[in-house]
């Protein structure tokens, strides 16, 4: 990912997390994430092992894709065609943009997230990798890793649809 582009997504969440309502200020208190004893620190973990939800109430994100959050149902194909281009990381950054409305519309922030559930359609060698390189540089800003599963499945929704992300939070 080229410098400027991480510079963008960073600048993103800081204004995401200064513009957001009081009770966003004091999210990620509800959770503790694990480690096991003695693990090794200089190994980059993109993920955490485990969170433990010490209190709030469970927030379920329906599964996103990079349409708009709202959209056509049945899909349309000219919205198709306009937001899911052939691309694995553009997808994933309009997935995650969509992702990051819905937390701020919960009163959620990126550091109340639990779990991403990742699924990615055609796989080629090296997707896992740029698929979650786009979702970690949601959470980096807010030095946060939450559990997460990327697997790779036959097929979503819509043929051009390389990628859907389902997200659990915790809020109060």
């Amino acid at each position: 990912m080229k410098k400027q582009t991480i510079f963008v997504r960073a600048a993103a969440a800081l204004i995401f997390a200064l513009t957001a309502s009081p009770a966003f200020a004091q999210s990620g208190n509800n959770l503790e994430t694990i480690h096991h004893p003695n693990y090794d620190k200089s190994l980059f973990m993109p993920f955490s092992p485990a969170i433990k939800v010490k209190s709030g109430k469970l927030l379920w994100l329906a599964g996103g894709t990079a349409l708009p959050v709202y959209h056509d149902h049945p899909h349309k194909r000219e919205q198709i065609m306009q937001f899911m281009p052939n691309d694995l990381e553009a997808q994933t950054r309009r997935t995650m943009d969509g992702i990051m409305e819905t937390l701020k519309a919960a009163g959620a922030s990126p550091k109340d997230v639990v779990h991403v559930f990742i699924f990615r359609t055609r796989p080629r060698m090296g997707d896992i990798g740029r698929s979650s390189a786009v979702v970690n540089s949601y959470f980096a800003p807010f030095n946060h890793k939450p559990t997460t599963t990327n697997m790779a499945v036959l097929e979503l929704g819509e043929p051009e649809q390389l990628v859907e992300i389902q997200v659990v939070a915790v809020v109060d």
